[in-house]
């Protein structure tokens, strides 16, 4: 549809015929809170086609999205419609309110923008229309920054809402294992406790402080006893110690999460604090952190002399009494070839002594070995002639035994060192009842 503007050209209003529009019809629906009454997508193209053909329009293509409007750029199909408007494709857009274009100022900006630059010569909805007039991109702005203003506002009565919640004593959140949402419509948003599940929630806290029950065996106690959620499902490992950590279960909540905000719950605790506090003792001297990198020189060097498979590894900590921490590394089967394989582990200390020992019998690539030696040996003495000042004329015998080269890298030796020693190898290894062997 064509469009006839005035210009003033020599003291005369000269007509002027601007190019025809050609419309995105663009329908948004949020997933949030806020646009739960708001029209659907299929009710928003319904109002703006009859619109569009009842008054010539000529819609080009029909975008849909399902994306939240507040955050600047995080909408890809609007993004890919302001390119194709930039690229020529249209030049209007029809959409059925400004909050459905931008609820922030940054898209906003973008929008007014592009009409200073004449790319949108219109915004049609379902009430009115915009143009490059400054009155019309003012109002345009208003009703933009009216709907940000909204968002803005919503966010701060939620938070004090939920901040209000907090000091009647109830957490804003779904309620824990253990408890269940009231039904009452007066005691909507308060929980109770569940007559079921509170008392096995009790019985955990009981087990680890009174039993030393571990996580895992706790894990395999709920399993036997067939525990489920209310939503049908058993309680993951990780969710146990969620549990364990959970101050809620005694009668105190923080919100938000590590804000520091501390609240006495009205809700009926399960536990009281000194069983708490002493299963909180009980994990601390369980707990290990485990700070190693989880590499393994050695895995994809030998493989299991009885199946075939691969050999992988794993990391146990245990935490000594004066306070330090033991690090283990065992090697096994990954029994990919055959889950019922019979091979023992072997641990990282009795693998490396066992490699040593095999030195004087393991095929080495001499020379592979030997240019490393040469190697190292210049770096050395670069070392002590541009450091030290120690220009050695005597340069340190080259003519080191190999094998013993070997040994040193696989005790002292870092991660990669030992990998590329080990990829100058040339007899395979194999791992079989907890010991390493040549390959025959």
């Amino acid at each position: 549809m064509e469009q006839t503007i005035t210009t003033r050209l020599g003291g005369f209003q000269v007509p002027v015929v601007a190019p025809p529009l050609k419309y995105c019809l663009y329908a948004r629906k949020s997933t949030e809170e806020e646009d739960k009454q708001v029209m659907s997508i299929d009710s928003q193209i319904k109002e703006m086609t009859a619109i569009a053909q009842k008054e010539g329009l000529d819609i080009v293509e029909i975008k849909r999205e399902a994306h939240s409007s507040k955050a600047v750029g995080q909408r890809p199909i609007f993004n890919q419609m302001i390119k194709e408007v930039k690229d020529g494709k249209f030049n209007a857009i029809l959409t059925w309110a400004p909050d459905r274009l931008s609820r922030n100022a940054g898209d906003l900006g973008t929008i007014v923008d592009m009409m200073d630059q004449k790319l949108i010569i219109q915004i049609r909805t379902f009430s009115q229309a915009f143009t490059n007039d400054p009155n019309q991109k003012f109002l345009l702005m208003i009703l933009g920054s009216q709907a940000k203003l909204e968002n803005d506002n919503k966010s701060v009565n939620v938070k004090r809402g939920m901040k209000a919640k907090c000091e009647l004593g109830w957490r804003p959140c779904i309620a824990p294992t253990g408890y269940l949402p009231e039904t009452h419509i007066e005691k909507r948003g308060q929980i109770r406790l569940d007559p079921i599940r509170s008392v096995v929630i009790k019985q955990m806290f009981e087990k680890v402080a009174n039993e030393q029950y571990s996580g895992r065996q706790l894990y395999r106690w709920l399993a036997e006893i067939e525990l489920k959620t209310r939503y049908g499902k058993p309680l993951t490992l990780g969710n146990i110690f969620i549990i364990l950590r959970n101050n809620f279960y005694y009668g105190e909540f923080e919100y938000p999460k590590d804000s520091g905000n501390w609240y006495v719950g009205k809700h009926t605790p399960i536990i009281n604090k000194e069983l708490f506090d002493k299963v909180q003792e009980t994990l601390n001297d369980k707990y290990v952190p485990k700070t190693e990198s989880k590499e393994f020189a050695f895995t994809k060097m030998i493989k299991c002399g009885y199946c075939g498979s691969g050999i992988t590894a794993d990391e146990k900590f245990r935490k000594l009494e004066n306070g330090n921490v033991n690090r283990h590394v065992y090697y096994f089967c990954t029994k990919s070839q055959d889950l019922d394989c019979i091979n023992k582990y072997i641990k990282e200390e009795s693998l490396i002594k066992e490699l040593a020992d095999l030195m004087d019998r393991i095929d080495l690539d001499e020379l592979g070995i030997k240019a490393k030696i040469d190697n190292e040996i210049e770096r050395y003495n670069r070392f002590r002639k541009g450091v030290l000042g120690i220009d050695n004329k005597q340069k340190l015998n080259t003519e080191l035994n190999a094998r013993n080269y070997a040994k040193y890298i696989l005790r002292e030796g870092s991660l990669m060192e030992k990998r590329e020693l080990l990829s100058c190898l040339q007899s395979r290894l194999t791992l079989k009842d907890g010991h390493i062997e040549l390959e025959k």
